[in-house]
């Protein structure tokens, strides 16, 4: 699915799933969230934890992954922002996941060829058990019209 007309309110898409290594953890930990439950096994311990855990930014980062990857922005859709971003539960190094969403509302633009869509999203470890939820909006391009050629006298 790539322009709105495609995504009537109801539609549901699924990505491919994305497994969490104590590696990737680490890394990311070390370049963008710094925190020590993120950083040292030890420090983990410590934590209200009680063990290493992914960034919830690790983790919204890998959903943003897994969109892109499922194809749906190939036409360019464009964030438009995000509301109510939240993390119920942590990923843990060995959590693998996959990406729900439900377009929840779809807006036709009066100006153009595109519509605002408003999706439902979520993120679900292996046990089912939902790890990040975010609603968002995204400027979504209608499906090419079909220009008339018209032959010169």
């Amino acid at each position: 699915m790539r322009y709105y007309d495609e995504m009537p309110v109801g539609t549901v898409l699924e990505t491919a799933s994305y497994t969490f290594t104590k590696e990737a953890i680490l890394a990311f930990a070390r370049e963008y969230d710094p925190q020590p439950f993120h950083l040292d096994p030890a420090a983990a311990r410590d934590s209200v934890f009680r063990t290493l855990v992914a960034s919830g930014w690790h983790t919204a980062s890998v959903a943003m992954k897994l969109l892109v990857e499922s194809g749906r922005f190939e036409t360019g859709m464009v964030g438009l922002g995000v509301d109510e971003l939240r993390w119920p539960r942590p990923v843990y190094p060995g959590d693998t996941v996959r990406v729900r969403s439900e377009a929840v509302g779809v807006k036709p633009s009066r100006s153009g060829n595109r519509a605002v869509v408003r999706w439902s999203m979520s993120m679900s470890n292996q046990r089912g058990e939902v790890v990040l939820t975010w609603s968002s909006l995204q400027l979504v391009p209608g499906r090419p019209r079909e220009t008339t050629k018209v032959d010169s006298p």
